[in-house]
């Protein structure tokens, strides 16, 4: 049996974990991240691509978007399509000059590791099989199991940054967490085409045979998706398949239609809808995916997890520098407000663009009207900016 002492145990090492541990360091306070997959697998993991201004500016003032200053792509609208008419959002004029950046999970994932790696942080790939314990007392370990070996790692604090499916959330005692759900009667079929953007903003498209979103990865790089049943099986899909499809939906009056391309990867994304609420227990700190979900037509999973780790940093430092509980204490009050602010905006956008086959036609006519509305009143679309590029963080 081989014993670590640290002051913060991270389980997971995706957005949330990562930043949370350079955090961490920058406060002076030592953490060990735990991940169960290889770092080939955290880094190559094709997931959310745009960050609210937000997460950009925290990005930069913890001195890691070098990279994504020279490679992100700033967005400073984006598009809502209606009867193969685009309209657009202006983010930037609506909200004072702020705007979204797409830049992908896997990439920022790539810049924390790189500068974990760099300031010597302890990251511990393919661990094993990672359990908790004792995280109601005031010294809780995390034990890892590979190949007959057990590994200790006994801290201060634990930190869940792993995930809905991580360990992290079910390692909590039945009955001291309260989960609201919702899950979506559809899905997204999503494709990474390597096809060059052909429009420079996202494009969401309302379409009578279902929700299409045109977004891009990098210069190289189109990221497409198609409302789907949940149950569908991503083989009876060909790649003509998805790209007639894509026409059909995506098609404007102009003459636009995205470039095809070679697929690169496709795949079937539910809707869902969670939050788990205390986002704390214990010496155990919820953060991320871990502790909420939300469906992607808002873009705010990634963004959330980075919110969520900033005030949980800001607590620790309080805490260790100023022997000061008070924040940590709070920690889940202050993150639920965003939380669910931002479960409302996408739960709205959600509603607004897709189909509901038991939809009845006067909803479906409700559906038009205020998609009209939002595109031909500036205070509809002022609303929509704002939540769009991020409310702010709290602390």
């Amino acid at each position: 049996m081989h014993r670590t002492q640290t002051q913060v145990g991270i389980v997971g090492a995706g957005p949330a974990g990562l930043m949370l541990s350079h955090l961490l360091q920058l406060h002076g306070i030592h953490s060990v991240v735990l991940e169960t997959r290889s770092r080939q697998y955290c880094e190559e993991r094709i997931r959310a691509g745009v960050l609210e201004q937000g997460s950009v500016d925290m990005l930069r003032s913890a001195g890691v978007a070098s990279r994504l200053d020279k490679e992100g792509m700033r967005h400073e609208g984006i598009e809502l399509g209606l009867n193969r008419v685009r309209h657009r959002i202006p983010l930037s004029e609506l909200t004072n000059g702020k705007a979204v950046t797409v830049y992908g999970q896997h990439e920022v994932v790539k810049d924390l590791i790189a500068r974990r790696i760099a300031d010597r942080g302890d990251m511990r790939f393919e661990c094993g099989t990672v359990s908790l314990h004792a995280i109601d007392g005031p010294r809780p370990f995390l034990r890892c199991e590979r190949e007959g070996e057990a590994d200790e790692i006994h801290c201060d604090y634990i930190a869940g940054c792993d995930g809905f499916h991580g360990i992290s959330r079910p390692s909590i005692p039945d009955g001291a967490l309260t989960g609201y759900e919702r899950t979506y009667p559809f899905a997204w079929l999503g494709i990474l085409a390597e096809a060059p953007p052909t429009r420079e903003e996202l494009l969401y498209m309302y379409h009578d045979r279902g929700f299409a979103l045109y977004s891009m990865r990098s210069p190289a790089l189109t990221r497409l998706y198609l409302q789907c049943r949940p149950d569908e099986d991503i083989d009876d899909w060909s790649d003509d398949r998805i790209w007639s499809e894509l026409h059909t939906r995506l098609g404007c009056a102009d003459g636009w239609r995205p470039q095809e391309g070679r697929v690169l990867q496709k795949g079937i994304t539910w809707m869902r809808s969670y939050v788990i609420e205390p986002m704390q227990y214990g010496r155990v700190y919820l953060a991320g995916d871990a502790a909420h979900i939300v469906p992607p037509t808002g873009a705010k999973g990634m963004n959330l997890a980075m919110a969520d780790v900033r005030v949980l940093a800001e607590a620790m430092r309080a805490c260790y520098k100023d022997n000061s509980s008070a924040r940590l204490e709070q920690y889940s009050a202050v993150c639920l407000r965003r939380v669910w602010k931002a479960q409302r905006f996408s739960w709205w956008m959600t509603s607004l663009l897709h189909r509901f086959e038991d939809a009845s036609p006067f909803e479906r006519r409700l559906q038009i009207a205020e998609l009209e509305y939002l595109t031909g009143s500036r205070a509809a679309a002022a609303s929509l900016a704002e939540n769009y590029v991020g409310l702010p963080m709290e602390c």
